[in-house]
């Protein structure tokens, strides 16, 4: 984080400082007193009227397709529409944006009341659970989608329904930030990685790159997220 702050500081003019905090309530307490900020898709949709956040830039992970889809995933045949998760826990990193969750998965119909989300980042064991039959569905991005062919035990799973295509996650920024003060902070980061010190810093925060908002996506992402909200 702090090569990342150094290199964009010396593109963009500007002293800036980068703070990694991986929870949502920290997330929400440094945006309230800071102008800029990095956030996941539902992070965003969560926070977007409270916080008055405006998506600035998309953001592309490394590795990673320039739009995601999430993805629901459960034991092999048992989920075929939202009444049979009547009784199952949804485990998701992101259930602190139920509406998030539940908007991914709107495809499937009314999802049951006694439907629990549960916030974790222990996917794998959450995997695991799934495959042996137990009443769990565990919500991945499109990275953790990505590896479950390669998990021993992939056969006894299936996806069972996927988001819009979305940006992983945007900058953003609160009226705090001057249009003026964006500016200058846009142009540097749309050129980073044409350098070795910035494309070092972009690796060490698994970015690949800073790409204008998809308005479509952004788009399909806030009809899904207002689906879950109902």
């Amino acid at each position: 984080m702090a090569a990342f702050a150094s290199v964009l500081s010396a593109k963009a003019g500007m002293e800036l400082a980068a703070i990694y905090d991986p929870t949502d309530a920290g997330g929400v307490a440094r945006l309230e007193h800071a102008g800029i900020g990095i956030v996941s898709m539902p992070f965003f949709l969560a926070h977007e009227h409270a916080l008055g956040l405006r998506a600035r830039l998309d953001v592309v992970r490394k590795g990673r397709p320039e739009l995601e889809r999430w993805v629901l995933v459960a034991h092999k045949g048992r989920v075929h529409d939202a009444q049979a998760l009547a009784g199952f826990a949804i485990v998701s990193s992101v259930a602190f944006a139920p509406a998030f969750v539940r908007g991914v998965i709107t495809e499937l119909g009314s999802t049951p009341a006694n439907l629990e989300l549960k916030q974790s980042s222990a996917v794998l064991s959450a995997l695991h659970g799934a495959a042996a039959g137990e009443p769990i569905a565990v919500l991945l991005d499109g990275t953790e989608a990505a590896a479950l062919d390669t998990l021993a035990f992939a056969s006894e799973l299936e996806v069972v329904a996927r988001s819009p295509a979305m940006p992983a996650a945007v900058v953003v920024t609160t009226k705090l930030v001057t249009e003026r003060e964006w500016s200058a902070v846009a142009s540097a980061l749309l050129a980073l990685g044409g350098d070795a010190a910035a494309t070092a810093a972009l690796d060490g925060i698994q970015v690949a790159k800073f790409s204008p908002v998809d308005s479509a996506a952004l788009a399909a992402a806030r009809a899904a997220y207002a689906k879950g909200a109902r």
